[in-house]
């Protein structure tokens, strides 16, 4: 498949916008049960818009706790989940991804790690590790872990799609950090399919410049932190949803925070982690029914800065 030029994707993007890159796929019958997917700019794969982080929430050693992170896999993948982070930064999360993978399977995964170290021989090992641990043939997308010497990195990656050992070619940052660069990268770098960065109804930065880029260039988007660490719940804690959720099918505040961060045009995926199976529950109910409008999301910005 010959890649798309910045102008095709342009085009492709402005065909699209009205629907904000989604398209939902009726499961049942009815719009209620439709689930939200969202385009891949440089191929036009769709994906589901609510995957799964594994940062801190993966990072066990014990069996059972394992065996309850298989629980909490085995909800997101039948739910209709897929796309599923982690790093080698995470301790031993890739490891426990493994152990859950190996029990479950991977027929509706999309595998999603990264590379975090020095050199380009270092990387390769890394990832060869990576791979390892998960037991999967190839990665459909790794990333260049917070841009730690991504150039030299990238170089490697190029070279692995081109052989099929992986899929897509992405790179991270988070917590605000090294947006200067990412937008060079953005703007510069054709090689990259997916960029990742921190975004939520509450750090809202990256609409400015970082989202609007990403769609300009033909980026897809994967969303970190779509909770801020757990710090969105504690600010609406004995808080009440507005009324007008319901509308937009959220029927609590996981969901309401999620559909924001997933109806930015710009967004394909955002990757909240949790450790609980009611968790992921409520978590991936967000993958289903209404997406809101920008006015809606307006409304939904308002009313989080009010309660």
């Amino acid at each position: 498949m010959t890649k798309p030029t910045v102008e095709e994707r342009r085009t492709f993007l402005k065909s699209v916008g009205a629907l904000g890159l989604t398209v939902a796929l009726p499961r049942f019958g009815s719009a209620a049960d439709a689930t939200i997917l969202k385009v891949i700019p440089s191929t036009g794969e769709r994906l589901p818009a609510i995957g799964m982080g594994s940062w801190i929430t993966f990072n066990v050693r014990n069996e059972t706790a394992r065996d309850v992170r298989v629980e909490v896999l085995k909800e997101f993948f039948a739910r209709g989940g897929s796309l599923v982070d982690s790093s080698p930064m995470y301790g031993r999360s890739e490891q426990v991804i493994g152990y859950c993978l190996e029990r479950l399977g991977t027929d509706s995964l999309f595998s999603a790690t990264k590379v975090w170290i020095f050199g380009k021989n270092f990387g390769i090992g890394q990832m060869n590790s990576s791979q390892d641990l998960w037991g999967v043939d190839r990665f459909d997308l790794m990333q260049i872990h917070n841009m730690l010497d991504w150039q030299k990195h990238l170089r490697t990656l190029e070279e692995w799609k081109g052989q099929g050992r992986i899929r897509y070619i992405g790179i991270t940052t988070s917590h605000g950090r090294r947006h200067r660069q990412m937008e060079r990268v953005i703007a510069e770098q054709d090689a990259f399919d997916f960029v990742q960065f921190t975004y939520n109804i509450a750090d809202r930065e990256a609409e400015q410049r970082l989202l609007p880029m990403a769609a300009e260039h033909g980026k897809a988007v994967i969303i970190n932190r779509p909770f801020r660490g757990g710090g969105l719940f504690r600010s609406v804690q004995g808080k009440p949803l507005p009324d007008w959720a319901s509308e937009i099918g959220c029927e609590n505040w996981a969901q309401f925070f999620l559909k924001f961060v997933v109806s930015h045009p710009a967004v394909t995926c955002a990757i909240p982690a949790t450790s609980r199976v009611d968790h992921m529950q409520e978590n991936i109910g967000a993958l289903y029914g209404r997406l809101p409008d920008p006015d809606t999301r307006e409304r939904m910005a308002r009313y989080y800065e009010r309660v």
